[in-house]
């Protein structure tokens, strides 16, 4: 780690003991980390991390009473958040370029010196914008409930605005969405109607199960999927069931993805 900047404090969260004491050990392996402080009670965690200043958090998911998302939820300060975690399907979709990184357990040395390479990296630079959004406690609320079980409520209809006029579309008319020369729109009856929000913050609010990002700038409506073409050199191209057999290409890294879904 760089040796030009001040050392990073760390805080570790984690209901298990044993867990608090290997990661300790292995981060007294790294120079340029100072431990400020550890709990596996998340209450007492809530009240240290509220009560003075950490650059990063290792933070376990699943714990009792408290999970990861409930206590990120009530800190007054966001800090860098490196998540710990038993269980990869809990480092959520929502998370997996905003967090610094996610850790596996059984951690291993190798794994850990990547996610703090990447958070010294980004260190000298301003809190990135998911952490400074007046979103987040919801987000982390919706997340924290999914956690639990708790189906989140999705949203079901989504406002349009058009200067001064805003109209409500239903999502279930909603086909896709796509980005284009830095708008949004949502595609209804093959006409466009401009959102506020971004390609990003759509995959993040809008069902799972209903919604699924298919490439970096579309979100497809999967009743609307009409067929899945494979193409050569492995391409796929969706085609929807509105009156233009409207055709979206996959991007390779979605593909997986949607065949799950799909169950093909």
């Amino acid at each position: 780690m760089s040796m030009e900047t001040a050392p990073l404090r760390a805080y570790l969260v984690d209901d298990e003991p044993l867990a608090i004491e290997r990661l300790t050990r292995l981060l007294a392996n790294f120079d340029g980390l100072h431990i400020a402080g550890s709990a596996t009670d998340p209450a007492q965690a809530l009240d240290d991390l509220n009560r003075e200043s950490i650059d990063v958090l290792f933070l376990d998911i699943q714990m009792p009473v408290l999970n990861g998302f409930d206590l990120l939820s009530r800190l007054k300060v966001q800090p860098f958040v490196i998540f710990t975690t038993a269980y990869d399907e809990y480092a959520l979709r929502a998370f997996e370029t905003n967090s610094i990184d996610y850790l596996v357990k059984p951690i291993e040395t190798a794994q850990l010196a990547r996610a703090l390479k990447k958070l010294d990296r980004l260190r000298p630079v301003a809190k990135p914008d998911w952490q400074q959004s007046p979103d987040l406690p919801a987000l982390l609320k919706e997340l924290a409930a999914s956690l639990r079980g708790q189906p989140p409520d999705y949203p079901r209809r989504i406002a349009s605005r058009v200067g001064e006029r805003i109209s409500f579309l239903d999502l279930g008319d909603v086909t896709h969405f796509v980005a284009h020369d830095k708008l949004t729109y949502a595609i209804v009856d093959g006409s466009r109607h401009c959102v506020d929000q971004t390609v990003a913050e759509l995959e993040r609010r809008l069902d799972p199960a209903k919604f699924l990002r298919i490439h970096r700038s579309a979100i497809v409506n999967v009743d609307w999927i009409h067929e899945v073409n494979s193409w050569f050199a492995g391409k796929v191209i969706l085609s929807l069931k509105d009156a233009r057999h409207t055709q979206i290409p996959v991007a390779r890294d979605r593909v997986r993805s949607l065949k799950s879904r799909l169950g093909i």
